[in-house]
């Protein structure tokens, strides 16, 4: 009842969570736009959130049992904003960097071709920032510099855009049906190998004792300290010649456009990473990443997965809103902090089950929450990887 198959409960709570999962976004509030654009002085930002959304709640699909005892599927995007979790309403305005203006010249080198998108940009009215409400920022908006490029391009912009009504994966994991211990484990996505986590103590979840695995620094470490890293590192002078620690450029896998991943508030990163950015205030607890196993079923009980999304932007002279930079700016526009968590209920039946040795499936409803760090690692990381490698 354990593996993975279909016909079993395990199989059955698997396919579709009974765990509410959270994720909580807090915005970048830029502080000083103008003075930044004539000046070029530091980045002011000022955290607002969080504003909360559930996801994960849609059954996974196109579920295909494999003959190496694996299960491939894919996972629907969907996003409920969740009011009373949220600071604000989805209409709450940011001023946050101009996506669309920061990316251009990155995706436009040509001289020419400048002069003629800063023409678009000028007659729109864009400039180097802009104000967003929270749905538009994350979820798309129609851009007004990219409307007016006689070109068939998509004018919509968004953090996540396109997200609802899209899925994510092919996923990989492992059935259990050869070794129970690697029950609901992701081993491939979208034909990557998956990255795994560090054990670092044993902690009690509601009278359950857990492992806790994180994310070590190392993920995301200078190629340097961390060679699996070389990939990222695309090219010298945004990067330190390759010995900048604490953000991975993921533009290979975003069509060019200029994304930076990182932890939140560029947590473990080089002092030069954040050093034009005021405002900021890495901190260990709130912003890393974990995963809660329960050593004897392998589940997933509790997990929080932090991550920060930061565009470049740099100087360039032919776009005028860009001209008086004087330096590159590795820009944060938010981060987020996915969770899931067992609840008090299905905690005390999970505690009685164990204890007992009771079949725990056959009586508790209970979810192999397969959205841990693998997870998100997988999703946020692995499918830019260039080699297909574990992290040990």
């Amino acid at each position: 009842q354990c593996v993975i198959e279909e016909g079993t409960i395990a199989y059955k709570n698997w396919v579709k969570t009974g765990t509410e999962v959270y994720r909580q976004f807090w915005i970048f509030d830029v502080q000083n736009p103008e003075e930044v654009m004539v000046n070029s002085t530091n980045i002011k930002v000022k955290q607002r959130g969080p504003y909360t959304y559930r996801v994960r709640y849609l059954a996974k699909e196109n579920l295909t049992q494999n003959a190496d005892n694996t299960v491939s599927f894919v996972q629907p995007n969907g996003a409920i904003f969740e009011r009373g979790l949220s600071v604000g309403s989805e209409d709450d305005s940011f001023t946050v960097l101009n996506l669309a203006v920061a990316a251009a010249p990155i995706l436009y080198p040509n001289a020419f071709v400048q002069m003629v998108l800063n023409s678009f940009i000028k007659k729109s009215k864009s400039s180097m920032f802009q104000v967003r409400t929270l749905k538009e920022l994350l979820w798309g908006y129609k851009d007004p510099f990219l409307s007016l490029v006689p070109y068939p391009i998509d004018t919509t912009v968004g953090v996540f855009y396109p997200y609802n009504n899209t899925v994510d994966g092919v996923y990989k994991v492992f059935s259990g049906k050869d070794d129970i211990s690697k029950v609901a484990i992701i081993d491939t996505y979208k034909d990557k190998k998956s990255i795994y986590a560090e054990f670092e103590t044993e902690i009690n979840l509601k009278g359950i004792p857990v492992y806790r695995f994180v994310l070590p620094s190392k993920a995301f470490a200078s190629p340097v300290v961390n060679p699996d890293n070389d990939c990222f590192c695309t090219e010298k002078v945004i990067s330190n010649n390759c010995t900048s620690a604490g953000v991975l450029d993921i533009s290979s896998c975003k069509g060019k456009k200029p994304v930076y991943i990182s932890l939140p508030h560029f947590l473990h990163a080089s002092p030069d990473v954040p050093e034009p950015i005021d405002g900021l205030n890495p901190n260990e607890e709130e912003h890393r990443t974990y995963l809660d196993v329960e050593p004897i079923t392998g589940f997933t009980l509790q997990f929080a997965k932090r991550l920060q999304v930061n565009i470049l932007v740099k100087p360039v002279k032919k776009i005028e809103t860009l001209s008086k930079l004087k330096r590159h700016y590795i820009v944060p526009i938010l981060w987020l902090n996915e969770t899931g968590t067992i609840g008090d209920e299905k905690a005390e039946m999970f505690r009685k089950q164990v204890t007992g040795k009771i079949n725990l499936l056959g009586m508790v409803e209970m979810v192999l929450l397969a959205v841990g760090l693998v997870t998100f690692v997988a999703s946020m990381i692995a499918y830019c990887v260039c080699r297909s490698k574990k992290i040990k």
